[in-house]
């Protein structure tokens, strides 16, 4: 257990030795040591100078770790949420090249959307057996992240709960808590204040009977990049339900049609252009074009809302759109912490039109779907 000025020696770093004094265990000063690898990295890149007297080994001493090394030894020394988010830091805020080119090493971390992020960025920049290299490692991250998504979100599309049937398929979405009680009340120890479970329960799920087309708009504005690779992953797996089709439509101030590749995650990925203007009003036109049955089609627009040209034809579209009875959801961002930074003004306009406006995670965003659907 560390005391109070242990603590504030780790949070402080090496500024703070001289204060404190050489109050850290050893595994401790082996973890300030690790931290210190990584995130001394910040004050060099602020132009303060690290000298030996400040530091605890020097940026030159030859016994500092290679970055694969101290990757390795971070991971015995920190918590696994902890490594993970030096590990994170290490490829995306510090770009380790050491790391990037070292498919074994790349093969073993997380997968995980920011690793994704910095394959693709660092595929482009790659030349010859690295840039391959890093697309089979691309290839491999998807496909752990797509896995990751069909077990939260095919579930989702299983069909309602039966409320009068039940299953032996064990799924904790359709547990029964009500029927489990009952039929192991006998089994209730009043000194332990407990229930041991002998039976446990299960909903049924009615079958849904899909004929639906889902067109996604995706803006591919800068701060869009983690939202943009969730959309494809969501495409590919909506793609892959039986009675879903899916239409996906990629834009900035001009808009691409992905339609052909929506089951080939990478394929699409690697079409993105991130940065530059954006006309929201003219991609939301373009899948205009692409319902044929507005009853029967859901439209998601991922977006930021920040409208690059005048929003006349943005908000006529959606008008339009609600008037013919489409179901349509704005996503101002689609990851797994469900927070956005977005133009509200547009945000706000859209909804007061009939679209739906949210930040939503994939579950959510499944949830949504199967729930429209299922109407």
């Amino acid at each position: 257990m560390r005391d109070t000025s242990q603590k504030w020696r780790m949070l402080l770093g090496r500024f703070a030795q001289k204060e404190l004094g050489s109050i850290l265990s050893t595994q401790d000063q082996k973890r300030d040591q690790s931290l210190g690898y990584l995130y001394d990295r910040e004050y060099q890149k602020r132009g303060i100078k690290l000298d030996a007297d400040s530091s605890r080994a020097g940026s030159n001493d030859p016994s500092e770790p290679k970055a694969l090394r101290w990757l390795d030894e971070a991971q015995t020394l920190f918590p696994r949420r902890v490594f993970e988010k030096i590990e994170k830091d290490a490829i995306e805020r510090f770009q380790l090249q050491e790391l990037l080119q070292d498919s074994k090493r790349l093969e073993k971390i997380t997968p995980s959307t920011n690793l994704l992020g910095v394959l693709l960025r660092e595929q482009e920049r790659a030349e010859g057996a690295l840039k391959s290299q890093l697309r089979h490692i691309a290839q491999n991250v998807i496909d752990a992240l797509l896995e990751r998504l069909k077990t939260r979100i095919q579930p989702s599309f299983s069909g309602r709960r039966n409320r009068r049937s039940s299953t032996s398929h064990r799924c904790a979405a359709n547990f029964n808590m009500s029927k489990t009680i009952r039929r192991n009340l006998k089994n209730w120890q009043h000194d332990h204040k407990l229930m041991i479970l002998e039976e446990v329960h299960f909903f049924a799920r009615q079958k849904r009977h899909l004929d639906w087309n889902i067109v996604i708009a995706v803006d591919q504005s800068g701060s869009m990049q983690t939202s943009l690779i969730y959309a494809a992953l969501c495409a590919a797996i909506f793609a892959g339900i039986p009675g879903i089709k899916v239409n996906l439509v990629l834009f900035d101030t001009s808009v691409v049609d992905l339609s052909g590749q929506v089951e080939d995650p990478l394929g699409v990925l690697l079409s993105v252009h991130l940065g530059g203007g954006t006309d929201i009003g003219q991609a939301v036109e373009y899948c205009e074009t692409l319902i044929t049955q507005p009853s029967r089609t859901i439209f998601v627009l991922v977006s930021d809302f920040y409208e690059g040209a005048h929003p006349r034809p943005l908000l006529n579209a959606i008008s339009r759109m609600n008037s013919s009875e489409v179901k349509m959801l704005g996503i101002a961002a689609l990851d797994d912490s469900g927070t956005a930074i977005y133009e509200p003004r547009i945000a706000q306009k859209l909804a007061n039109i009939g679209m739906n406006v949210a930040a939503l995670t994939p579950d959510a965003l499944a949830e949504w779907v199967a729930e429209a659907v299922s109407q």
